[in-house]
């Protein structure tokens, strides 16, 4: 399951662990115009972690899970 909320400056997805035990924390993930993070709840130690990513970052994330194995230079975004 996952929700998508438009703010001021971002656009929030929060991705829900509905799948068997053992579940994990809720994901959010706010797409700015700089930037995409994603959070996460550690209750281990009590953190909200995050990770930041850049727009070029996000796109060969999103080639990546596409492709097989191995190491690829996209090419540069046109417009």
């Amino acid at each position: 399951m996952f929700t998508i909320e438009h703010e001021f400056d971002s656009t929030v997805i929060t991705l829900v662990d509905d799948g068997p035990a053992p579940l994990q924390e809720d994901i959010s993930i706010n797409a700015f115009t700089e930037c995409v993070t994603l959070e996460q709840y550690d209750a281990r130690t009590d953190e909200v972690l995050k990770i930041t990513l850049s727009p070029s970052q996000l796109r060969d994330l999103a080639a990546a899970l596409n492709l097989p194995e191995g190491s690829y230079v996209l090419p540069p975004k046109k417009g």
